[in-house]
């Protein structure tokens, strides 16, 4: 099944990215890059991630790669992955 980054989601990486960079871009890059490689396990176990508990809705999933949430709604032909985000960090009631 493919994983799609949708725009938002793409931004919180450069959000991200931007963030650590402004300490250490080597180890800004090493998390973006665990980020998008965490992503790819997604299509192999779908279901198996836990509802995101702010939302309840079965077909949104959270894959967590400490310290960040991936968020990602489950489509019958594709993953969208909706957001990438701090772990504190409140989610916004729409994504």
């Amino acid at each position: 099944m493919r994983v799609h980054w949708t725009d938002t989601a793409v931004e919180h990486l450069l959000s991200i990215y931007e963030y650590i960079a402004q300490d250490s871009p080597v180890y800004a890059q090493r998390m973006i890059d665990r980020l998008t490689r965490r992503s790819e396990q997604i299509a192999t176990f779908l279901l198996s991630r836990r509802m995101v508990p702010e939302y309840e809705a079965d077909d949104i999933r959270e894959m967590i790669e400490k310290p960040y949430r991936i968020i990602y709604r489950i489509k019958p032909d594709q993953v969208d992955i909706l957001a990438a985000v701090h772990s504190a960090q409140m989610l916004s009631s729409k994504l």
